[in-house]
């Protein structure tokens, strides 16, 4: 029996490759879109849930680097917070359940999210202006949601240890919580537009024009 498929990737061979499957999934996406009705803003929030699924399995080899946290941002951004925070939940419970590991953990995955997911909805009138995303601002809020994310989680070991341990625990991880933040910059330049442009069309929360438009009517 012919063995064709044991090849063995080099690290950058398969982050482009993880890459390039992670594109075909956006692709996919714009195609499915296309043919929901406006408005279908639960059926958005399942392919978002897929979307984000997929990305943080393809990029789990990467240290704390996933499209996850501006996926849940424009989440809340166009979908307002209770979605945005019920994608965290979904998202986290279950890579975590299936692949990655679960634990105490997944709790302050989901509030660290949740709060990215909020964030993003309490800021969408400087983030969204007249419906065109504003993406160096959502950049921006990407890169600090990386350090505040996994801060939060990291505050997790408070559940074993002594709070004096956090600091340098904090400390200790600087690195990986550049890692997730330098990273979120480059889905933030890569993904954010198509994926906005999407839920635009899906918004639950009326946008200042149309507001605008109902109180000159």
């Amino acid at each position: 029996m012919y063995d064709f498929h044991n090849i063995a990737l080099a690290p950058a061979e398969s982050l482009l490759l993880n890459a390039a499957i992670l594109s075909v999934i956006v692709f996919a996406l714009l195609k499915a879109e296309r043919r929901l009705d406006e408005g279908s803003g639960w059926i958005m929030l399942a392919l978002l849930a897929v979307f984000a699924f997929a990305g943080r399995i393809l990029f789990e080899p990467l240290p704390n680097i996933q499209p996850v946290t501006l996926i849940v941002l424009l989440a809340g951004i166009y979908l307002g917070s209770p979605r945005a925070f019920a994608l965290a939940g979904v998202v986290a419970l279950s890579t975590n359940v299936l692949v990655l590991g679960h634990g105490p953990w997944t709790l302050f995955q989901v509030i660290g999210w949740g709060a990215v997911g909020c964030s993003g909805a309490l800021l969408a009138d400087r983030l969204l202006i007249e419906g065109e995303l504003q993406l160096n601002r959502v950049a921006a809020l990407a890169f600090v949601s990386g350090f505040a994310f996994n801060w939060i989680v990291s505050s997790s070991i408070l559940l074993k240890t002594d709070p004096a341990m956090l600091a340098p625990y904090l400390l200790n991880g600087l690195l990986y919580d550049l890692y997730h933040a330098v990273g979120n910059l480059v889905f933030a330049a890569w993904m954010a537009t198509p994926i906005g442009d999407i839920l635009l069309r899906h918004s639950i929360a009326p946008t200042s024009e149309t507001v605008s438009e109902i109180v000159t009517n």
